[in-house]
């Protein structure tokens, strides 16, 4: 069976066009969105929130698509915001999730999503991405969604950072 590709981004760190810079550069064709709340706070973010970003990636020529089943629930965040509290860390500027923020997203989500679509719906040419907010994917929960892809579908990820 051939490898498939997949990369992964975030918002952080990027403005609109260095982020539609790195996503063509990856000859990314697809953008899976998995975050629950397509917003994101601040200014020199705006262009990340869901529809300016979606009419950003239809001019790229760059299709859209939104996983809710994938996101964190309200609940999960919360827990990674408290232990993010504990450590003094801000959530801009995390660099791992939780352990128990780990354990219960792939218990309470993961465990329950069917990958096998989106497998099986990659472009033929290009890649897809998966998308969220948090600059490290090793802080982000779409870490562990790619952590599954690769073991259960032999998908291989390249996680995309800014520069």
């Amino acid at each position: 069976m051939a490898m498939l590709e997949m990369v992964t981004i975030g918002v952080y760190g990027f403005d609109r066009d260095s982020f539609l810079r790195r996503l063509r550069r990856a000859d990314v064709r697809l953008l899976l969105d998995v975050r629950q709340r397509r917003g994101v706070r601040g200014p020199e973010y705006a262009w990340a929130n869901s529809r300016r970003l979606q009419a950003a990636l239809a001019h790229a020529g760059i299709a859209y698509e939104h996983h809710p089943e994938l996101a964190p629930t309200t609940e999960l965040r919360h827990l990674q915001y408290a232990e993010d509290a504990r450590q003094g860390v801000g959530k801009r500027s995390r660099r791992e999730l939780a352990v128990e923020y780990i354990r219960r997203y792939t218990a309470e989500i993961l465990d329950h999503a069917d990958l096998t679509p989106i497998v099986a719906a990659l472009p033929d040419s290009g890649t897809a991405a998966l998308f969220c907010v948090e600059r490290d994917p090793e802080a982000c929960h779409r870490s562990l969604i790619a952590g599954r892809l690769t073991e259960r579908h032999n998908v291989r990820i390249e996680h995309l950072r800014p520069w």
